[in-house]
């Protein structure tokens, strides 16, 4: 079963984990990334950490559509535009980007999904529960499998109706975007139930907090101590059936995959 590492290149100055790091050499970073084995590239010009506020659209476009627009003349791999806004997406896909990573799932702006079926482009519908700003404050839910899988079906309905193809879709259950510690376990665990809509799934547990908690519960660890359980979450989820991994360590993680996959695919890791 082939699978895809996505490279997170935040261009932002807030972001949880590299805090801005690569905004002033994404094209750098960019590159290593693509060395390293990345086999597409999110570029995302507004934090969504827990807490984060919204970035006007202009800005947005100001710190991302140069960055799309050079590593598409560098024509290395598939470019993702990380945004839940249209006229950000629209932008990015006349800049050269072929996939658009929704973490809203079409619920923040109505004009996505045109969009995302006039420019023939992939999608990754993600949920969330709430806004990045607020959406840690008091997740609940009764049965979270059960109610992401009927937003998805909701979604991609939506999506139908605007013209998207089924083929465009890729899956994201949106691991610590309104989830708890319990949630984001029990998505984990029935991760393979998301199958059904016969739709690929992305993962991205890449150094979340979650992860920090388990390996410390007395002092939850930071991010740059959350390597371990990142590739662990990445194995156990591509055992179940993931094929897209949104990650801030590419290298690690195809390793990891590779391992993985070689494993259950008895030394075929392309199935």
């Amino acid at each position: 079963m082939k699978f895809y590492v996505v490279g997170v290149l935040n261009v932002t100055p807030d972001s949880f984990y590299d805090g801005g790091q690569y905004k002033d050499k994404a094209i750098e970073q960019a590159l290593k990334m693509v060395e390293e084995g990345a086999d597409i590239l999110d570029v995302g010009g507004e934090s969504t950490r827990p807490g984060s506020e919204r970035v006007e659209c202009q800005e947005e476009i100001r710190r991302v559509i140069p960055v799309i627009e050079r590593l598409a003349k560098e024509g290395c791999v598939p470019l993702s535009i990380d945004t839940y806004k249209s006229e950000v997406a629209e932008r990015a896909i006349g800049a050269g980007a072929s996939i658009i990573n929704d973490i809203s799932g079409f619920t923040m702006d109505a004009k996505m999904p045109s969009l995302v079926a006039k420019g023939k482009v992939k999608v990754i519908l993600s949920h969330i529960q709430g806004t990045p700003k607020d959406m840690q404050k008091n997740p609940v839910y009764q049965d979270v499998t059960r109610e992401i899988t009927a937003f998805f079906k909701k979604q991609m309905d939506l999506g139908f109706e605007k013209g998207v193809h089924k083929d465009q879709i890729i899956l994201d259950p949106g691991i610590g975007f309104g989830k708890t510690l319990k949630h984001n376990l029990e998505i984990l665990r029935n991760l393979d139930s998301f199958l059904e809509l016969g739709r690929p799934l992305m993962m991205g547990t890449s150094r979340k907090s979650f992860i920090g908690k388990i390996q410390n519960e007395k002092r939850p660890e930071g991010p740059e101590e959350r390597l371990t359980g990142s590739l662990v979450t990445a194995a156990w989820a591509y055992q179940k059936g993931a094929t897209y991994f949104r990650v801030h360590d590419v290298l690690e993680t195809k390793r990891a995959l590779t391992v993985m996959a070689h494993i259950l695919h008895k030394g075929d890791p392309s199935g």
